[in-house]
């Protein structure tokens, strides 16, 4: 798959969209709380990982950090508006699921390598309940190609804004995110060393989700 859809986020627009359209709209309609904001390394390499229940958990974790994140996001996003616009002002890239998709791949190291700190949903798509359940090596394998670190972060209480079925968002839901420690770069890209680091991701994630509000 080309990403001719993708051409790469606006660091400035960035800024502009999270501080005038999705802070304030956060802090007035879902309360937000951001726990470990301290935690985000604001220069070098760096992968966000991250539970899954909403289309808006990109816009809600890149909203969190201190500097510019770029997220991989479904196909079928691109093509819905106002959604695609302002997920492609996020830096956000394509990528097709179901498919070993070696483009999406090549785009994430290619925005870490130009600076962006580079978001990936741990298990690939959304989960009701918030949890990571069957989480993919795909993260782990660009973490050992970049040498980039883990930045684990939970997402709680988005499932309630977006179910899956529903046409619009929920409002006055409660969100909380907390983000936790670095984890450092596995060693190698062997499957049993990539399977160690991505269960290690997991389990840090769910336990920062089991602490709720």
């Amino acid at each position: 798959m080309e990403n001719d859809k993708n051409k790469g986020g606006n660091p400035i627009f960035y800024k502009m969209f999270k501080w005038t359209v999705v802070r304030p709209l956060l802090f007035l309609f879902y309360q937000e709380r951001i726990h470990g904001a301290e935690n985000v390394p604001l220069t070098g390499n760096l992968i966000v990982v991250s539970n899954h229940a909403s289309d808006f958990d990109p816009l809600i974790v890149g909203s969190c950090m201190g500097r510019p994140v770029a997220f991989m996001a479904k196909e079928e996003l691109f093509e819905v508006p106002v959604i695609s616009q302002a997920i492609q002002a996020f830096g956000a890239y394509p990528v097709k699921r179901g498919a070993g998709d070696r483009a999406a791949i090549r785009s994430a190291i290619d925005s870490i390598n130009k600076g962006w700190a580079t978001g990936i949903f741990l298990q690939g798509t959304r989960t009701p309940d918030g949890r990571v359940t069957e989480p993919k090596l795909g993260a782990a394998m660009i973490a050992a190609k970049t040498k980039a670190p883990f930045l684990p972060i939970s997402i709680w209480g988005t499932e309630t804004i977006f179910p899956k079925g529903s046409k619009f968002p929920k409002l006055f839901q409660p969100v909380t995110v907390r983000i936790g420690q670095i984890i450092p770069a596995p060693e190698s890209s062997d499957r049993a060393t990539l399977e160690a680091f991505t269960k290690k991701c997991a389990d840090e994630i769910n336990a920062l989700h089991a602490l709720g509000r």
